[in-house]
């Protein structure tokens, strides 16, 4: 049995102080059970945690440690930036350079605003595009996570036709009103939403690969017919590209899937593991932006020297090392791959999705295109398999419905590590 004693005694120390004691609510392991395990250094595939335990990450702080953690390239940069002071609240060239790399690596963003969160860069470009077309209502999919802005925190309501409900206290009727829901991979029922609202639908969100029901990927033709129902209404198409952006390719799912969005929002990877955002896309859009047009949005730490000087390393080393793609999709693949084979053996044929670097281990043996697919797992023999998996050092995402993150640090004996421990949890999850 692992010792988190350490770990125990910080999370009542942090309930009395932080509401559920942690900062982020998935870190509170409520859907696997037990008390969350508080960390205290990475390195990296490995993480440390405050009672000298390690663990394999397959989480990557939710995405953006592509190239495991503390990579020297971006120590490097953070520390050359250092000495000149953490924050300006002025332009800086770093800014200037990262608007530049980005478009470079993503053709379809012809201008980009830097923001401080994936959830500010989703809240903005929804913002741009009521601006740019003129409506105010927008369609998003059912389990496509994009943040906690009020219009995204929206369940469907009893039939695809109908506008959404609050899924958060606190999101009023009124912005729900204002957010079409509908299933991912379901073409219909965005045609459905289109007709019945006409002319009033701004813009189209979705993550084009999902990660936040666990990994779900776009059935075949899918975001092609978006691409042309979006461009024949007069809708902004959105690319949530803050998981999949410079993960799945170097240009993204846009680039892998060949589809080109209006816009695109970002985040986690170009931030080298400090926080940061960007929202960008078409110049006519992007022109609505204050202070160039009537679209206002600000922020006091917007490009901040720090995050810019760790995003700017990771991204460079991205675009000049394309090869290391070919590698993360090599060893994502042996990792699914046998997962997948190792259930089967045992008898329990759970369905395992994967794309490039990103994966999920469904508790289920029916296909997961969707959130209620998704809904089917059984969330308890998931919990126990967590924690077995915990106790032979391998640290997932602590919910059924998170997808799992592979960096460029998973070495082939790590790969093997994780199939043993996957097999021997799996046998103890279901007493087999």
């Amino acid at each position: 049995m692992l010792n988190l004693t350490t770990s125990a005694a910080l999370f009542e120390r942090a309930k009395t102080l932080i509401p559920g004691g942690v900062n982020s609510p998935v870190r509170a392991f409520r859907s696997v059970g037990g008390s969350p395990v508080f960390m205290q250094s990475a390195h990296g595939a490995w993480l440390t945690d405050v009672d000298g335990n390690r663990y394999v990450d397959f989480i990557n702080s939710w995405g953006p440690m592509i190239l495991g953690h503390a990579p020297q390239v971006v120590l490097d940069a953070v520390a050359k930036a250092l000495p000149h002071s953490l924050s300006f609240g002025a332009p800086t060239h770093r800014e200037v350079d990262m608007a530049e790399l980005i478009r470079q690596m993503v053709p379809s963003i012809e201008k980009v605003r830097l923001v401080n969160s994936g959830t500010e860069a989703c809240m903005s470009a929804i913002r741009a595009a009521r601006g740019y077309t003129g409506r105010a209502k927008i369609i998003k999919f059912e389990g496509c996570y994009h943040g906690h802005g009020d219009a995204f925190l929206i369940a469907a309501g009893s039939g695809a036709l109908t506008a959404g409900e609050p899924d958060s206290a606190g999101v009023t009727r009124g912005v729900a009103q204002d957010t079409l829901t509908a299933p991912y991979n379901d073409l219909p029922a965005v045609e459905a939403l289109i007709a019945a609202n006409p002319g009033e639908v701004a813009a189209l969100i979705l993550e084009p690969v999902v990660g936040n029901m666990g990994l779900v990927a776009p059935a075949e033709g899918f975001l092609q017919a978006l691409r042309a129902l979006c461009t024949e209404h007069g809708i902004v198409l959105i690319f949530d590209e803050v998981m999949t952006g410079f993960r799945l390719a170097q240009g993204g799912a846009q680039e892998l899937y060949g589809i080109t969005p209006d816009m695109t929002t970002l985040g986690k990877i170009i931030g080298g593991g400090l926080p940061v955002g960007a929202y960008g896309g078409r110049e006519d859009i992007m022109n609505c932006v204050a202070p160039a047009g009537k679209v206002y949005q600000a922020g006091t730490l917007s490009g901040n020297p720090m995050a810019t000087a760790a995003g700017m390393a990771q991204l460079r080393y991205l675009h000049e090392h394309r090869e290391l793609y070919t590698a993360l999709d090599a060893s994502s693949a042996r990792l699914a791959d046998g997962t997948r084979q190792i259930a089967a053996e045992l008898g329990l044929n759970y369905t395992v999705n994967r794309v490039g670097s990103m994966f999920s281990l469904f508790f289920t043996s029916e296909p997961v295109t969707n959130l209620d697919d998704a809904k089917k797992c059984d969330t308890a023999a998931f919990g126990r398999y967590f924690h077995a998996m915990l106790e032979r050092g391998i640290y997932l995402a602590p919910s059924q419905f998170e997808a799992l993150f592979v960096s460029t640090a998973i070495t082939d004996e790590l790969v093997e590590m994780y199939l043993k421990a996957c097999r021997e949890s799996l046998v103890e999850a279901h007493g087999l």
